[in-house]
């Protein structure tokens, strides 16, 4: 790694002191649960995903929550650490960190009201809205053992190779349930007062410090801003930090919202940096380290935050899933090759909610390093692709790194596929920075890319090629109607290019992830500035095909776009960006849609049932709060010049719109394949191409990869 003033990001890369630590550079992984520790060969997982990120020059990480005892559990099946024969699985873990010369701590959570097992306690007997179990309200001889348990699991940490613990005060874990007085209703010496809300958490501070000596990192992760009714206010959370300074930390790291918050912190729909002002209020509170995290995924925002004094260091975690080496990248030039997180949720987060370990859709690599074989190939191949979308260009790039000679057909004027119209839907700007690695590694892997070529099975075999990849992707599904205008119709591609213009009503045909999209983007009263912005992101491309790290998104808070756009989000969320008030939220001022849009759908299944976990909600509130309408068990008759014409419970409606917008699916382009078997030639089929039941870049990204390396 370079040194710090070699670098254009000496902040972000100078070392720091912190207690009686070194820290390498001002990089944490942060904790993030990845299930990993329940994943088969859970502990060759574990030991390969946190060296790659040690390897990859982070100063420090932390490690998913383990629970002080059987209550504090996330789930009947998830992780505690609370004997010492457990430790088997954790020394080769922090043997493989210090081996590359980062430092580790154990994060310590309990759970509390949102553990999803019959043993869940809490400071009272109040659910949460996001669990069904109510919790039993711990009693004095229960809060004594929780601490104890918390003492314990700490020392069994510094016996298992760890550099000191985090305590999980944030995000609605149990500490944070006792401080706020949404969830802590007790009139004992344990709640009332803020005083009394917040003794569990300095307690366990000061038994924890106890208990490791001062030798050890001592870290607490501290609610910056609750984003919940009954949450605490700035003043009181600038309060907890300095009693939990007082009863020995050396760090303090932040989290943002509860679970149950009704705003969203991490997905797309946040802007860059969105919290650094809490972070920032925090820090001017205490003494000690303070560390920024939630929506920072370049290195340049990050180098800002501490430049500006908005913390001492930042937290990573997805991105660090996106790409293990954005700290050497960064420290050495190569910025442009890092493989951005486009804060989508849908391999990590949904992949967690959905009972599977953690991914990342622009690196399906991660959580599964020990799967991929990235050796050189040892018959390289001359390889053809067909299609420039998320598969193919997965693909062409991993099979160029492994020595392969690719050569890539894409017809179009531009690579990207489907991911040119993900890029223009407003919030998800960060697309652009998918675009901008897949274009830096076409180039680095000197990946023969012709654009604007239809190839077919006989410039194919004019090629002398050993092999083809077909990635040609879906086309949109038509409506098979007896009678449509097609002056009033028109697919989503068409509406998101710009090639249709849609009238002041719309009638959006589905509700999946793509009607969504339709309605956000014909919604939002920012629709042509977001084209914009995706426009002038390729003007600016350079010639071997990258664009600025930040290119589209919300880099600095001096841009009047982002000020703009931050105060829109707060505005439109409710978030008191002051935290005067309790729990930093106030009346949401929500925009009105800029055209009437009513959606409808063929099934009386809940719309938008197959949206992702982590995002469905944000997207299913902003259309409502919009007065965007949904039309259930729907029949489609015709389309004419007065409009849509449907049937619903056996009656005969008309939707009177100027424009219907087709997002009823779509299927695979499959015409090449056919006729590739037909000549004889060798060939996979991949993505949309493939299967096209809905636009998974996910899942296109990852059979782009698997394929190379197996080839």
């Amino acid at each position: 790694m370079t040194e710090p003033h070699e670098t254009p990001y000496p902040h972000l890369l100078a070392p720091l002191q912190i207690g009686r630590h070194t820290l390498r550079n001002r990089v944490i992984m942060g904790s993030m649960h990845t299930r990993l520790e329940e994943a088969p060969r859970a502990l060759e997982r574990r030991v390969a995903f946190y060296a790659e990120r040690a390897r990859g020059g982070v100063a420090l990480i932390v490690t998913a929550g383990y629970s002080p005892n059987a209550e504090g559990r996330m789930g009947v099946d998830t992780q505690a650490l609370d004997r010492v024969e457990q430790l088997t699985e954790h020394a080769p873990v922090t043997a493989a960190v210090h081996e590359h010369g980062a430092k580790i701590l154990l994060q310590i959570l309990h759970a509390g009201r949102y553990a999803e097992h019959d043993l869940l306690v809490a400071p009272s007997a109040v659910a949460s809205p996001i669990n069904k179990r109510t919790p039993r309200c711990m009693d004095e001889d229960d809060i004594e053992r929780t601490i104890a348990d918390f003492a314990l699991t700490a020392e069994l940490a510094i016996q298992g190779g760890y550099d000191g613990v985090e305590l999980m005060g944030s995000e609605g874990y149990l500490l944070n349930q006792f401080c706020a007085l949404r969830s802590n209703q007790r009139h004992d010496r344990w709640g009332g007062s803020l005083e009394n809300r917040c003794r569990l958490a300095l307690e366990i501070t000061r038994r924890v410090r106890e208990r490791i000596g001062p030798d050890l990192l001592l870290a607490y992760r501290i609610s910056a801003l609750d984003l919940v009714e009954g949450g605490l206010t700035g003043e009181e959370i600038g309060c907890l930090a300095r009693g939990v300074e007082s009863a020995g930390a050396d760090l303090i790291s932040t989290g943002i919202g509860w679970h149950e918050s009704p705003v969203p912190t991490i997905a797309y729909h946040v802007p860059r940096a969105a919290w650094r002002l809490a972070t920032a209020r925090l820090k001017s509170a205490v003494r000690i380290p303070v560390v920024a995290s939630n929506r920072i995924n370049t290195p340049e925002l990050a180098d800002e935050i501490i430049a500006r004094g908005e913390a001492e260091l930042v937290s990573l975690a997805r991105s660090l899933l996106a790409d293990p080496q954005f700290v050497t990248k960064s420290a050495t030039g190569r910025a442009q090759e890092i493989n951005t997180c486009i804060a989508c949720n849908q391999a990590c987060l949904d992949y967690i909610f959905s009972g599977r370990s953690a991914s990342c859709l622009v690196n399906p690599r991660a959580g599964r390093e020990i799967e991929f074989d990235a050796t050189p190939a040892i018959n390289p191949k001359r390889i053809g692709v067909v299609g420039a979308g998320p598969a193919g260009l997965a693909f062409a790039i991993q099979a160029a790194a492994r020595g392969h000679r690719v050569v890539l057909f894409e017809a179009g004027r531009q690579i990207g596929g489907q991911l040119n119209l993900a890029r223009r839907i407003p919030g998800k700007t960060e697309f652009l920075e998918l675009l901008r690695y897949f274009r830096v590694q076409l180039a680095r892997h000197a990946v023969d890319v012709r654009l604007g070529v239809t190839a077919t099975p006989a410039s194919l075999l004019s090629e002398a090629l050993d092999h083809v990849v077909v990635a040609t992707g879906s086309v949109p599904r038509q409506l098979n109607l007896p009678r449509v205008d097609p002056a009033k119709i028109a697919t989503y591609s068409q509406i998101i290019l710009g090639h249709t213009v849609a009238g002041p009503r719309v009638a959006i045909i589905g509700t999946g992830g793509i009607g969504h999209d339709v309605a956000e983007f014909l919604a939002s009263a920012d629709v042509g500035a977001g084209a914009d912005v995706a426009a002038s992101a390729d003007v600016g491309a350079s010639a071997s095909g990258g664009v600025n790290a930040n290119a589209g998104a919300n880099a600095s808070a001096d841009s009047p776009h982002d000020a703009m756009a931050l105060a829109r989000f707060f505005g439109e969320w409710g978030v008191d960006a002051s935290a005067q008030s309790p729990g930093g939220l106030q009346q949401p001022q929500v925009p009105a849609s800029a055209r009437h849009i009513v959606m409808f759908q063929r099934s009386n299944t809940r719309p938008g049932a197959r949206l992702g976990v982590s995002t469905g909600w944000i997207l299913r509130r902003k259309l409502k709060s919009r007065g965007i309408a949904v039309v259930t068990g729907c029949e489609y008759l015709r389309i004419d010049q007065l409009g849509l014409h449907y049937k619903v419970g056996g009656q005969t409606q008309l939707a009177e719109v100027d424009t219907v917008v087709v997002c009823a699916g779509q299927k695979p382009e499959q015409d090449l394949p056919a006729a590739l078997a037909r000549s004889g030639v060798a060939f996979d089929v991949i993505g949309g191409a493939r299967v096209a039941s809905e636009l998974d870049a996910t899942r296109a990204i990852s059979e782009g990869m698997q394929l190379a390396h197996t080839l």
